[in-house]
């Protein structure tokens, strides 16, 4: 590998042209080019249209490309001997992440999954707070993910025939999740309406069990404009506009505590109010991207990945399990009364 490996990127969306600029500002790699078939993408960067096109040296590649054809192009990518950071969701299906990780382990390849929140410093706070024993065991956690995406954001592209909000936000959540209490043991959701049409998944309620006992409710949306969601509250994402509002509460058995302020709170009498405790949160040291892609040249080095294609998947299965759940069709309250 070359003192500065050459990083490519594949797919010149918005997260895709994020990671273009990462890589190139950064002083640790070189930008070894873009892959997209639409030449209209402005990018400073030698263009390709297919990764078969590209002759050049390449030491790692960055997958941002549509979900339902990550597993193919992290195949391609390990067949030419190329390390990957594979974008969130690991692969649209199951059946595609299984063969993405037998391939990356058949070419003895390195592969990082870009669930980029664990990057973040109050994100790796909070997990060691809990881990601790901060709040006691931890017993509850509700979550609040809402947004309006524009219309635009569906029109001409592959979100059109489905674009649902699990897939592509949630997913993020139920990582978060995942990443600071533990493995998901259940999972039980209820889609909202649809008012877009065409029976698109918008909005709905999930309800989590932890292989620890406990549990967590998730409230989502992506017709709702709010000042609640992972995004608006940390500032992490330049497209969508930022509020600085808790999105996360999590209880436990000595006390409780919200994200991304990462309020404490004290307390087990109930005849006595909880107490605020004084917590210094800590700020990211450069952008949770930007931390990614330092992971990124060290795990090509050899470094153990903060989260494996393998441990991507586990998140996969839950997203899967919600999405097939909101897509069902299950009887009313009255109708299941009076069957």
């Amino acid at each position: 590998m070359a003192e500065r490996p050459r990083i490519l990127i594949v797919g010149g969306g918005l997260i895709g042209i994020r990671h273009l600029e990462a890589v190139a500002a950064h002083p640790g790699c070189t930008l070894a080019g873009l892959v997209d078939p639409d030449p209209t993408i402005a990018a400073d960067a030698p263009r390709f249209a297919d990764m078969d096109e590209v002759t050049g040296p390449v030491d790692g590649v960055i997958i941002a490309t549509p979900t339902q054809l990550h597993a193919q192009h992290g195949a391609q990518a390990a067949a030419r001997g190329w390390h990957m950071l594979i974008e969130k969701p690991v692969a649209g299906d199951l059946a595609g992440a299984r063969m993405l990780r037998e391939a990356v382990q058949r070419a003895g390849v390195a592969a990082l999954v870009g669930h980029h929140r664990r990057y973040h410093a109050p994100v790796q706070q909070l997990k060691s707070l809990l881990a601790a024993g901060t709040i006691g065991q931890p017993l509850t956690a509700s979550l609040i993910w809402a947004m309006r995406k524009p219309d635009a954001y569906f029109d001409g592209n592959w979100r059109t025939a489905g674009g649902s909000p699990v897939m592509i936000n949630l997913v993020h959540d139920i990582d978060l999740l995942r990443f600071t209490l533990g493995e998901i043991a259940e999972a039980v959701a209820l889609p909202g309406p649809s008012l877009r049409g065409a029976g698109r998944i918008e909005s709905g309620a999930v309800a989590l069990r932890f292989e620890t006992g406990a549990t967590a409710t998730i409230s989502f949306a992506d017709t709702a404009p709010s000042p609640w969601g992972f995004e608006a509250g940390t500032g992490e994402n330049p497209n969508i506009g930022t509020t600085g509002q808790d999105m996360l509460w999590i209880t436990g058995t000595q006390g409780a505590i919200s994200f991304p302020s990462l309020t404490l709170w004290s307390g087990t009498e109930w005849g006595q109010p909880a107490t605020r405790v004084p917590l210094d949160r800590q700020e990211n040291p450069q952008t949770p991207l930007a931390a990614q892609l330092d992971h990124f040249l060290q795990v090509m080095n050899g470094a153990p990945p903060l989260i494996s294609v393998a441990d991507a998947i586990r998140t996969l299965e839950t997203a899967l399990e919600i999405e097939t759940q909101l897509r069902g069709v299950r009887p009313r309250l009255r109708e299941r009364t009076h069957a």
